[in-house]
């Protein structure tokens, strides 16, 4: 089954990628299935080659039918103008609070539109599903409830909207948010305030999943009454999968210490459940067949509850099919259960093919059924025989003499405790320490395995070596085995009696406090926070050849063994500390705006390769958000440049939209540098300033004047003098700017610079540059006509966020341009844009997205 998985994996692959009519792929499929039953009887092997043919046609078949179904609902489109419509619309999927500001908070739903109505009284039949963000807000000093009003699942709405369409950011490597929200069938996004809702009568949608919704928000409402609310957000998001109130530094730290499928439902808690529910029912001592069918029930209902979605159903299928084997008196291959579940995920659905989640659960459960139990089995397994039958005096001589000497030694050394303890006691003692000690030796195999086997994924998928993870898992793992059967009976037991609940309570409460406290202290650790660029075809190849070296030879001799288990150390270490080479061009000086939204990041490279980043994008206006424009955005696309280091920042001044990734581009790229110029009274510069300090990055302070060589090119600062006054809070005119040089070609860095920082440096410097980087986003303020006149440039960049509420760039800045013969690039319309500079003159160059 598992060949039959991968055949049919590969197929979607092939369909993917080598369109044909269907009728080839059908053709196909007849033809290895009408050759393999010819050779059914005759070459079995060749039969069983021809049937893995037929499935391969059959995933390109199916992949090619499905791509063309997919296709992203338009109806909206004409809509998302600015223009404000009125929607009714029922609701699909339930409110999520999310936190805002001090007195804001906001509530995220999917709704499925019903009629739309414009403002001309136009009535448009739609349905469509959109994602709203649902405002509520309080005076100041006002303290926000917890719950608010919340939007149940089928509850029927009308309320006053401006749609827009959801937009990805256009870097290489940039998440595809776009495509995201189609496969879950949102085709706009919109915000309203919760005054501005009216709710309708009636309900729209499916009975059953009412009832399914109103259990999940039971569930949820239960365990933030059993635990406070510190520990309720940890146990929501554990348990039932509501990941609201989780903090970005709470997932960070999981993250860094390898542990984050402790923190979201994974597959372990269903195997988790699973193991002790069965274990129950048995101990009740019901039958084989009820209790394997009773426990995979539970199982289903569980993955239904949760909202999680394929991941948790995965994990079910698989559960249930290694269970289900019992019933028929099998062996449980885990390799077979993993084909099957594999092969029934891909009919129903083949694009999970292409997602992380789909390849490293089958990954994990791979390397563990493929590596980690032969290993098993012929280490600690072995000795866990000597421990069978511990009562019997002459077991021994059915055992090999290595085994049959470690009970032996095993027992001598009860002999000798049974003087303090007693006989009975000694024997119970001595076996009890040594089946612990085995299976510390299992989890720890198993562990180190799967952290090699798995640095392939973590490294390409999530830039990460869990440099930690083994230790981290060894301690979390078993924590996690009496939470999740504690936390789910004192939920169960919260229903009957709340003081019937306190004693699982407390356990739950016992094994979260230190299953965070691991978390927090290695997470923490520096060592921890090892991030990677995305690794080159090379290293991939290899990884992946040496993860099947070590699959293949895992049951051979033991040097055979250990040499497989080598290169896959050997190229888990290479992906954690070989950095690929960037995709650089050296001789050029490359100017990129990486597209931040409404904000600035530029990534220069010198003609000697060093790289200083310019700004990490931010929030406008500081508002809170789990968002990371460095971690999210910037750190994306530098990474996937190969790009594991940079020579130097610098934050051209103080506010949000420029510094607010920056803290992020500190710890993940570890500059030599940071350069800063004003620092106004800021608690968000002094903190990052702190940061740079703690990470050990040198802070240079640049004042006009400066003049200096870096990596080939010639850096001239014109802007700010030493003298000049700062503000009580960041300004504009405090921007650092900049004229990079390399021979006759330079390009002019502004920053948000307006009028009169312009028209100072127009009047002192006269600074001729071929790129011109557009003041303030494209503002009225900025982009004088001495500027202009000075700089004479033939390319001008604007960094400026899609349809943004500011309207810009402005219709002027854009004429003024234009009248000076500018061409103008810009990244809400054309995303990540690289001009280089040869030293005679400028090529630019449009980002090349997948």
């Amino acid at each position: 089954m598992l060949w039959a998985a991968l055949a049919y994996a590969s197929g979607i692959i092939a369909g993917t990628h080598l369109w044909h009519p269907p009728v080839i792929w059908i053709a196909a499929a007849a033809a290895f299935l009408a050759a393999g039953l010819y050779f059914l009887r005759r070459r079995n092997w060749l039969a069983a080659a021809l049937a893995l043919g037929t499935f391969f046609s059959a995933g390109a078949l199916h992949i090619q039918m499905t791509a063309s179904t997919n296709v992203v609902d338009t109806t909206l489109q004409p809509l998302t103008d600015g223009q404000q419509v009125e929607i009714i619309a029922h609701v699909t999927r339930e409110g999520r609070f999310r936190e805002g500001s001090p007195n804001e908070t906001r509530q995220i739903l999917d709704v499925r539109t019903e009629e739309i109505l414009t403002d001309d009284g136009t009535e448009i039949p739609a349905h469509s599903g959109i994602r709203l963000g649902i405002y509520s807000t309080l005076p100041a000093g006002s303290q926000l409830p917890r719950e608010t009003r919340r939007f149940h699942y089928g509850e029927r709405i009308r309320l006053p909207i401006k749609l827009k369409l959801p937009r990805n950011f256009h870097n290489p490597g940039a998440f595809d948010y776009e495509g995201y929200l189609a496969s879950n069938g949102i085709a706009a996004l919109g915000s309203a305030k919760i005054q501005d809702v009216q709710s309708l009568p009636g309900f729209t949608g499916n009975r059953l999943e009412l009832w399914r919704s109103r259990i999940h928000s039971s569930i949820v409402a239960k365990v933030n009454l059993l635990w406070p609310p510190p520990q309720a957000a940890l146990l929501d998001a554990m348990l039932i999968g509501e990941e609201a109130f989780i903090d970005r530094d709470t997932r960070v730290d999981f993250q860094r210490s390898g542990t984050y499928h402790i923190l979201v439902v994974s597959g372990m808690n269903v195997t988790i459940l699973a193991f002790v529910i069965f274990w129950t029912l048995r101990r009740f001592r019901l039958a084989d067949t009820p209790a394997t069918i009773l426990t995979i029930l539970f199982c289903a209902a569980y993955a239904c509850l949760t909202e999680v979605g394929a991941p948790v159903w995965r994990a079910t299928l698989m559960c249930s099919i290694y269970l289900g084997t019992r019933l028929l008196y099998r062996d449980r291959g885990m390799l077979n259960a993993l084909g099957t579940a594999a092969l029934g995920l891909l009919v129903f659905d083949p694009q999970q093919l292409f997602t992380a989640s789909f390849q490293m659960t089958f990954l994990c459960v791979l390397i563990v059924a493929a590596i980690g139990l032969p290993l098993v089995e012929r280490t600690s397994s072995l000795y866990r025989k000597a421990l069978a039958h511990w009562d019997a005096e002459d077991y021994s001589t059915a055992l090999p003499p290595r085994i049959a000497q470690f009970r032996a030694d095993l027992r001598l050394i009860a002999e000798h405790l049974a003087r303090f303890i007693g006989h009975p006691w000694s024997l119970r003692l001595v076996r009890s320490l040594a089946m612990i000690s085995l299976a510390t030796f299992e989890l720890l195999l198993v562990s180190a395995v799967m952290q090699m086997g798995l640095a392939l994924p973590m490294a390409y998928y999530f830039h990460r070596a869990t440099t930690i993870g083994l230790p981290a898992n060894v301690a979390v793992v078993p924590l996690t085995q009496l939470l999740m059967p504690a936390a789910v009976l004192a939920v169960a037991l919260g229903y009957i009696s709340p003081l019937l609940a306190k004693i699982p309570a407390l356990l739950t409460a016992v094994a979260l406090q230190a299953i965070t406290g691991t978390v927090h202290t290695l997470g923490g650790l520096r060592l921890a926070d090892l991030r990677v660029a995305t690794p080159s075809l090379a290293i991939i190849a290899a990884s992946s050849l040496a993860l099947i070296l070590a699959m293949m030879v895992v049951r051979r001799r033991a040097l055979l063994a250990a040499a497989g288990l080598l290169a896959l150390l050997m190229m888990s270490l290479a992906l954690a500390f070989i950095s690929p080479r960037p995709q650089i061009r050296t001789g050029l000086l490359e100017v990129t705006s990486i597209d931040v939204g409404e904000g600035d990041s530029i990534l220069l490279v010198m003609p000697q390769g060093r790289t200083l980043l310019i700004d990490a994008g931010g929030p406008i206006w500081g508002g809170s958000s789990q968002f990371d424009f460095g971690e999210d955005v910037v750190a994306p696309y530098l990474w996937t440049r190969g790009i594991s280091r940079l020579d130097a920042v610098a934050i051209s001044h103080g506010h949000s939209d420029h510094i607010g990734g920056m803290a992020s581009i500190l710890k993940d790229f570890r500059p030599k540098e940071l350069w800063i110029g004003l620092l106004p009274p800021s608690r968000a510069l002094d903190n990052l300033i702190a940061e740079a300090h703690s990470l050990g990055i040198n802070v240079v302070r640049h004042w006009e004047g400066d003049k200096f060589d870096l990596g080939g090119a010639q850096v001239d600062v014109l802007f700010p003098p030493q003298d000049q006054p700062t503000a009580l809070e960041p300004k504009n005119n405090d921007s650092m700017v900049l004229h990079v040089s390399y021979n006759n070609t330079s390009v002019l860095l502004e920053g948000d610079a307006e009028k009169a920082v312009e028209r100072r440096i127009a009047a002192l410097y006269h600074p001729h540059a071929d790129l011109l980087k557009v003041g303030h986003h494209g503002s009225a303020t900025s982009t004088t006509p001495e500027i202009l006149q000075a700089v004479h440039p033939t390319f001008a960049i604007i960094s400026v966020g899609y349809g943004n509420s500011f309207g810009l760039p402005k219709p002027a800045v854009l004429q003024r341009l234009q009248a000076s013969g500018v061409r103008v690039y810009r990244t809400d319309l054309d995303g990540a844009i690289t001009f280089y500079l040869d030293g005679h003159s400028v090529t630019p160059a449009l980002a090349s997205l997948p």
